[in-house]
């Protein structure tokens, strides 16, 4: 696991000061080791976090003839067979690591047909010392990050943005269309970055920069389809794939640990793996509690689980360092817990296993439906399901325009279009509700709508409406909030988090099951939860989701919160985005009981702790060390 950063700019001649300044700015994904690579108009920098092959895997690494270089950030967790595959062709390794089977991959296959062949989360370069040409990818589900700026002749990209502003002639500004859409997501909706003329390469996507060109094209995407087997067949696929993906993920020259809430997810992945370390957290609250459940079961599977306890003063004191590792603003309140999590597991395991994307591939979120709490409501609405498309679609119209009664939303999700109401698993304030708060420079930006219609178009001729939206969290909720927050809040604390759920021969089983056997009354994922019985004890495996709880309702409640918050959103720079009266009166109502809006006022103060850091501060790093205490 490592950070990569580099650079095409002609118009810089003295490039190493430049390429190792930025490469200081991640240093939090690579403390171990580092290296550049300088060649004209290049400059190439990698941090390196030791993983495989710890003595002799430093990079850049070169081919043969050292005509090519790549930086690599990832693991390819099927890198040995690959390898002596490319052994048998000729190919001469120097190092035993899974860089340097991408770069002679990328010799003798190409980068698509090597694309197909390699299993992992990834995001590397590649750069041709004699032709100039560069090409890179980013994974499969966008577990790594790679983002990239190309202005006016200068083409930047890295792990991080925070590197960029070590560039000098990347413009640093505001990009005033993300926040609307923020507010209502929590994190970052649009493909362009909240930095101005700054993009991520898509999830799936293969770059290349060739005589000043950048083209980008997809290589993969998830297509959601039923198989035919039975349900215990399905059952077993979805065992036998999670169990071969641990312990492919489990591959490491350095200790592995797992992460462990009281949900199945994280439960399954531990009792599979039986890992001599994992870790829990709690706050010091009384509303919301995990880590005895944790523990539990970590006492019945015969493992050592360590405890975390997080104050509340010091979840407030990490936020600005929270944000500024996670280059934009993300509102997700487990941000706080995870940060905490990985810090207190890198006192002794450097990888962690976590189980991040389980929720997407098989069904987990309340959301897709099935969720009322009266079985008559439930029933009939699993009826009406059977129904054709356009009459389904008909009634849901109708169902619309009636008064409210008991029922009527759940019975309306039911029978409508995806597209029509689900915008993903986080939905903070409406677009009009944004657009009231925030000042005419920053209302102006793409709709709600069109940013979802980019994933739903793409599954437009679906019947299945719980397969569009797991198909839109996937490319929306997961590879922009999700996933993002799992990569930086680890590599914050350098540790290397793997996702076994995230594995593209794991997707290939979870894209083929109905959704009759992971949604029902019974429960969500319920094929998953099934599976994970021959693991876990049943009662873990049928535990309700309860996601990441974290208890920002008790923070804001205590006065010295509260207090902190009015002061920040009383600061003058906050008029430039927000009608501060509404937002202070939105404030000062929930801590007098008179309003439910703490998932508001927790999206605003994210965005101007953010902006604190990156523009009033100049990007520096917050000067704090949060503790996290062991129970």
């Amino acid at each position: 696991m490592c950070g990569i950063v580099g650079f095409v700019d002609k118009k810089i001649a003295d490039k190493q000061p430049v390429i190792e300044s930025m490469m200081d700015a991640v240093k939090h994904r690579g403390p171990n080791s580092s290296g550049e690579l300088i060649n004209g108009n290049v400059a190439l920098g990698f941090r390196r976090l030791s993983i495989i092959d710890v003595k002799s895997g430093s990079q850049p690494i070169y081919n043969e003839d050292n005509s090519k270089a790549i930086i690599f950030n990832g693991e390819i967790y099927n890198y040995q067979i690959i390898q002596e595959e490319l052994k048998k062709k000729g190919h001469q390794f120097r190092t035993n690591t899974d860089t340097e089977v991408l770069l002679h991959g990328f010799e003798e296959w190409g980068i698509v047909d090597l694309l197909k062949k390699i299993r992992g989360m990834f995001a590397f370069v590649i750069y041709n010392l004699e032709t100039g040409d560069i090409t890179g990818a980013r994974d499969f589900f966008g577990i790594k990050p790679l983002y990239y700026y190309n202005r006016q002749g200068t083409f930047i990209f890295g792990s991080e943005i925070k590197s960029f502003l070590k560039q000098p002639n990347f413009e640093k500004e505001l990009n005033k269309s993300a926040l609307k859409p923020y507010l209502t997501f929590q994190y970052s909706a649009l493909n362009e970055t909240f930095f101005k003329n700054v993009f991520r390469i898509p999830e799936g996507h293969y770059f290349t920069y060739k005589s000043g060109k950048l083209s980008i094209k997809k290589y993969w995407d998830i297509h959601f389809k039923e198989n035919q087997l039975s349900f215990e067949d399905t059952v077993k696929k979805i065992d036998q794939s999670i169990h071969e993906s641990v312990k492919a993920h489990s591959i490491s020259d350095v200790p592995v640990g797992s992460l462990l809430s009281s949900g199945v997810d994280s439960s399954y992945i531990t009792a599979i793996l039986k890992p001599e370390h994992t870790y829990s957290i709690d706050f010091d609250t009384n509303t919301y509690e995990e880590g005895s459940a944790a523990k539990e079961l970590a006492d019945n599977l015969g493992l050592k689980n360590t405890r975390g306890i997080v104050t509340k003063n010091e979840a407030i004191k990490a936020m600005p360092l929270i944000q500024y590792y996670m280059d934009e603003p993300d509102a997700n309140p487990s941000c706080v817990p995870l940060y905490f999590l990985t810090k207190l597991a890198s006192k002794d395991v450097t990888v962690i296993l976590s189980g991040e994307g389980a929720d997407e591939l098989f069904a987990g979120y309340a959301n897709y439906g099935d969720h009322s709490k009266s079985k008559v409501i439930r029933a009939f609405a699993a009826g009406l399901k059977k129904l054709p498309q356009n009459t389904r679609y008909k009634l849901a119209h109708g169902l619309q325009k009636m008064p409210n009664f008991p029922g009527r939303l759940h019975l309306y999700e039911s029978t409508a279009k995806a597209e029509e109401f689900f915008i993903g698993e986080a939905k903070v304030f409406s677009e009009q509700e944004a657009s009231d708060i925030v000042k005419p420079d920053y209302e102006k930006s793409r709709s709600v709508k069109d940013i979802v219609m980019r994933s739903y178009r793409k599954v437009a001729d679906f019947d299945d409406e719980v397969k569009k939206m797991q198909y839109l969290d996937v490319h929306q909720f997961m590879s922009n909030d999700i996933l993002l927050k799992a990569d930086k809040m680890s590599m914050a604390n350098s540790m290397e988090l793997r996702v076994p759920f995230l594995d593209k021969e794991v997707a290939q089983v979870a894209e083929e099951i109905p959704t009759k056997y992971l949604l029902n009354r019974k429960d969500s994922k319920y094929a998953l939860r099934v599976a994970a019985q021959k693991a876990l004890p049943s009662e873990w495996a049928k535990r309700k989701k309860l996601g990441f709880p974290v208890p920002i309702r008790d923070w804001i409640h205590s006065k010295k919160v509260y207090q902190q918050l009015r002061d920040l959103f009383s600061e003058e720079f906050v008029g430039e985005f927000f009608d501060q009266e509404q937002i202070l009166k939105m404030l000062d109502g929930f801590y007098n009981n008179k309003n439910d809006d703490r998932r508001k006022i927790w999206t605003i103060y994210t965005f101007l702790i953010w902006y604190k850091v990156f523009f009033i501060n100049d990007g520096n790093k917050p000067n704090v060390d949060p503790k996290v205490k062991r129970a």
